[in-house]
Order: structure tokens, then sequence, then C-alpha cells
């Protein structure tokens, strides 16, 4: 496995096989079994398989964020050594935000509700970040997980209009037997918010079992997804979705596709959780 903080160190190892396809997960580091899920599918799916760490700070709201973001980056190149990653690329801020730095990439409509209401400038952080780290490891694919729902969507449509060659493969959420989907961030509640979590996953599926039954009124799934979060008293609701899986507008009638999504906070540590119900509902 070869591990590189230099752009041309990268280029060149991406490029000694041209004949060979390349696969890249793209992450912040501080890995886990959902980040090394992505690396076993790239492995399955080409020749070769890269995986940046990088902890953008482009994407953060607030330093203090930022700061706190847990790091262990020893960990994570043992981790990846025993998924046997060809690559690695590990670049420094000041790399891949030099001083003069002033292009951004900026998706417009499908930032704006959802997280972008709730993070502003998150995505102009992860569409900048993403459309350079495609520049420099070149992927035929890049892996992405489904529990970032809205940043796999704005992704697959900056892919489309700016014609960059690279497939985005979504994979499903990893869970803990418990349901809570796995996060980086997991690491940082406290016991007892760590029982609570759940409640995320739990009000995700009260609702689908809701839309399974026949249920429509999206208005009511949110109320449902609220009411459970609500009865957590260490949760605090950043939102509850029920939106529509191309355009991430609220939904009044709920459609074949629907995404369910919420965000929730334990104090300082915000979780995201989302489903999508693909059965059983009619094209519209």
């Amino acid at each position: 496995m070869r591990v590189s903080d230099n752009i041309n160190v990268v280029r060149e190892e991406r490029w000694s096989e041209p004949d060979l396809s390349w696969g890249a997960v793209l992450t912040m580091g501080f890995l886990h079994e959902g980040h090394l899920s992505l690396v076993r599918r790239a492995r399955e799916e080409n020749d070769r398989v890269s995986v940046s760490i990088f902890v953008n700070p482009a994407q953060f709201g607030s330093e203090g964020d930022l700061h706190v973001y847990p790091r262990n980056i020893e960990q994570d190149l043992e981790l990846l050594t025993r998924e046997n990653v060809d690559l690695v690329f590990t670049p420094s801020e000041r790399l891949m935000y030099p001083q003069d730095f002033q292009t951004n990439i900026v998706v417009e409509k499908l930032t704006l509700p959802l997280e972008g209401a709730s993070r502003p400038g998150h995505f102009l952080g992860v569409g900048t970040i993403v459309a350079k780290l495609f520049n420099i490891l070149d992927p035929e694919r890049a892996y992405f997980g489904q529990k970032d729902a809205q940043q796999v969507i704005m992704l697959e449509r900056m892919v489309k209009d700016l014609n960059f060659k690279v497939k985005i493969v979504i994979c499903p959420i990893v869970r803990e037997p418990d349901g809570l989907a796995l996060s980086s961030r997991n690491v940082r509640l406290s016991q007892a918010q760590r029982a609570a979590a759940p409640a995320l996953h739990e009000a995700l599926k009260a609702a689908e079992e809701q839309v399974l039954a026949g249920e429509r009124d999206a208005d009511l799934l949110r109320g449902v997804m609220r009411k459970i979060i609500q009865a957590e008293p260490l949760a605090k609701i950043d939102y509850v979705s029920a939106a529509d899986p191309t355009t991430l507008m609220e939904l009044g009638t709920v459609k074949k596709g629907v995404l369910l999504s919420l965000a929730v906070f334990f104090d300082d540590v915000r979780l995201i959780d989302n489903i999508i119900i693909e059965s059983t509902l009619p094209e519209e």
C-alpha cells in the first residue's frame, strides 16, 4: 500500500498501470465498518483501490466542530492495509487550499433544503473537495454511503452537469445491531446519549411501516418521526423530512422512492439518518 500526501506521486501511482480500473473511497478518516464496506465494494469491482483521508475544513460550520472531529491516522492506515488498499492520499490543508485559493463548486437547488438549510456552506465545501479529489485520483468509480443521502444526490448532479467520467456508486448504510447508523461522530456520544441514539432509526422505521400499511400523507409521517424523537429527552430535533428523491423538496403525498430523513442533536453531537422507500408504492 502506497501512502502519500503529494499530488504528483499519487497521479504517478494511479497511472503506473493505465489499463487497470480504479475505484476510490473519499473519507475524512477515523474509519469504521461503514467506510470499510465501501472499500470492500470498491475492491470487488475494480483492479485497484484508492482512499483519501482529509478532514475538509470547508464543510464544517464552526471551528469548534472541526477541532473536535475525531482523528486517528495510524489506526486508519492499519485498517486500510488489512483491506489491501493500493493507494492512500493524505493531503494537508495547505495543499488542498493554498493561500490564494478562490474556486468553488456550487450545486444550486439540491443544496438548499435539509442539510443545506441547517449547515450553510457545507455543500459548497463538499462539492469543491470532491471535485478536486476526483481530478487528482481520477477513478472510474467512486463509492459513497447512503447515510449521506443528500450528498450523494448532489454529487450525482455535479458529475452529470460537469461531465465527470466517474461513476457514483451508492452503498447501503451500515448499522449497529440496535439500528444506529455508523458514524465517526458516534464516538463523541456519552453512554446515555448512545443509548438514546437508536431513536433515529426507530423513527424512520415507524414512518416506513405507516407507508407500507398504505399511509400517503407526508405530514402524518413527519409527525410520526417527530413524536418518537421528542420522546427522548436527550434528543433535540434539527429537522424531519419526507422529500422527493430527485428534487429533495418536501412532499404532501408520498410517492415511490420517498426519502425519509432526519437530523438530531445530542448536545453538540449532530446525527443524521435516512431510508428510501422503494417498494409497494405506485409510480407517479
